[in-house]
């Protein structure tokens, strides 16, 4: 289990099974999910995620994810893991839309990325984004992250590859 992780005004905490709900609820606004992975998928599918991250990821330890909590709510989600996309640990992180706007996105990447660079002692930290999502590339330059590639997808999309190296 990932330890907790506090900020100015966010939990991370890992998740508890009571937390289902509203993990497939955030999994199924496509406002969200089109941003994540390979896009929208059916509920069925985000509650067989959300059950794997008890029996193959917590179980396992075989990396950090967590409930990202607001005043008690579970407003988004967040993990660092390695990958080999990037042949390093990269960030994922999701709020819901009623969290868009507050600085609660920049909050959140900050604690992972301190997270990355503290506790497991990464030299850099790297996150994957889809060019087309300029909210989340835009906070993340403003953070520190620079432009390293292009990756060309299956469907011709394209997803930058950004890094943050240790100060």
């Amino acid at each position: 289990m990932p330890p907790t992780l506090r900020t100015p005004r966010l939990l991370l905490d890992p998740y508890a099974p009571e937390d289902e709900e509203r993990f497939v609820a955030l999994f199924q606004d496509t406002r969200v999910s089109r941003w994540m992975g390979d896009g929208p998928k059916s509920e069925a599918e985000d509650r067989a995620l959300f059950g794997r991250i008890f029996s193959k990821v917590y179980a396992g330890e075989l990396f950090d994810v967590w409930a990202v909590r607001r005043d008690g709510l579970l407003v988004g989600h967040a993990e660092i893991k390695r990958t080999d996309a990037v042949d390093g640990h990269e960030i994922v992180y999701a709020l819901a839309p009623e969290a868009w706007g507050g600085g609660f996105g920049t909050e959140l990447a900050e604690a992972l990325v301190g997270y990355g660079f503290r506790t497991l002692r990464l030299s850099e930290v790297h996150a994957t984004v889809d060019a087309r999502n300029t909210a989340s590339l835009h906070l993340l330059g403003r953070i520190g992250f620079a432009y390293v590639r292009d990756i060309e997808e299956d469907d011709g999309s394209l997803t930058r590859v950004l890094t943050r190296r240790a100060r």
